[in-house]
């Protein structure tokens, strides 16, 4: 028996069936491989304006602190967290992003005999936080092509899989990589379904990118619903991923016990400053919200004039289909210096997710997905 195996049987046994996440592939990454320049990457979902004027100042301001260890419980965050959401500040867990904070929900309230359920498509994260303690994942089958909301969140079969042994139901919304929404109204119907023993998190990375008339508060939804959990995060609209910094928002028992179990200083101090500060601009959201729009329009017009079929999203993505040589498409347009995120993972092998970037980036994919297909 080799070594490897060996420490293979010593790990907790769910682990070795697991894979490690495999993120959108790194501008430098390529650089190196290729060899190429003035590479475009639209892979990861991240905001294509960068970080905004004012974040970089509380950065620069606060770069003779990091020789110390940052606030562990994040005052001034949670402060300003609190007073922008109108919660309480022992309502809130922070998180190294929200992915750190939905490991510590797993870890909280997921063990060997206890079951979660998550929709077909969902964010790969629920999958491995599950199995990484040993639980079991019940995955309802997502609404069929043909259907309305095409790939989304089917409720009802979510619904149907709750049983005795179930602790936790993730719902990500707007979803990745799909970018299917639900509607308020229907969300908050199936939560008051759920008995008040099961936590359900809602998944709320993309929020900042719906119009404002479809936005509602669902923070206000935990006065009524004490099991719910909310996770946001820093990484997308508000343009910190490199920093590493999402939040939940839950009943203050619930919060009480993620926040026993999150690692010490799982938030570094740079990314305590930056997100306090970009809180506070919300021009930079407005900009964020506009330019996402704009993108969105402008790769759905470029895809139909190649005729290729897509999911509408209500996130910064748009999940394209390129039929069974999406792989080859991949790699092609890796060539052509465009970076787009192959999701066969995500048992969707015809899709490549396309992060929406600045304009001028959407029409050089463009022009290389009429080259290469």
């Amino acid at each position: 028996m080799s070594i490897k195996n060996n420490f293979c049987d010593l790990a907790f046994e769910p682990i070795n069936g697991l894979f490690p996440y495999q993120p959108g592939k790194p501008i430098d990454e390529l650089q190196r491989e290729l060899g190429l320049d003035n590479i475009i990457k639209l892979a990861s979902n991240e905001n294509p304006l960068g970080p905004s004027e004012r974040v970089k100042k509380a950065i620069q301001n606060s770069l003779n602190d990091i020789s110390m260890y940052p606030d562990g419980n994040g005052f001034y965050l949670k402060k300003a967290l609190s007073e922008k959401l109108g919660v309480n500040a022992d309502m809130i867990t922070l998180g190294n992003g929200s992915n750190d904070v939905l490991d510590v929900i797993a870890r909280v309230f997921l063990s060997m005999g206890r079951e979660c359920i998550y929709s077909e498509y969902a964010f790969v994260v629920y999958s491995i936080a599950t199995q990484s303690v040993g639980a079991t994942a019940r995955v309802a089958k997502a609404r069929l092509p043909d259907e309305l909301d095409a790939y989304g969140h089917d409720l009802e079969t979510m619904g149907r899989l709750v049983s005795e042994k179930t602790s936790v139901i993730f719902i990500a919304n707007p979803n990745n990589p799909t970018g299917t929404w639900i509607e308020p109204d229907q969300l908050e119907q199936f939560i008051k379904k759920i008995p008040k023993h099961i936590i359900v998190v809602l998944d709320e990375a993309y929020c900042e990118y719906l119009e404002p008339q479809n936005v509602v508060d669902t923070t206000r939804w935990l006065q009524r619903y004490p099991n719910l959990i909310i996770t946001r995060t820093f990484s997308k609209a508000y343009g910190l991923a490199g920093l590493r910094i999402g939040y939940a928002v839950s009943h203050p028992d619930i919060a009480d016990l993620l926040n026993r179990v999150r690692h010490p200083f799982n938030v570094n101090s740079l990314g305590l400053v930056a997100a306090e500060a970009a809180l506070q601009d919300d021009a930079y959201i407005d900009k964020s919200r506009e330019l996402n729009k704009q993108g969105l329009q402008q790769l759905a017009s470029g895809f139909e004039k190649l005729a290729l079929s897509y999911i509408p999203s209500a996130g910064n993505f748009i999940s394209l289909n390129v039929g069974e040589k999406a792989a080859d498409i991949y790699t092609k347009l890796l060539h052509e210096a465009v970076i787009v995120r192959p999701i066969a993972g995500y048992n969707m092998p015809d899709y490549l997710r396309v992060s929406v970037g600045l304009a001028e980036e959407n029409e050089v994919l463009l022009s290389a997905l009429k080259k290469v297909i």
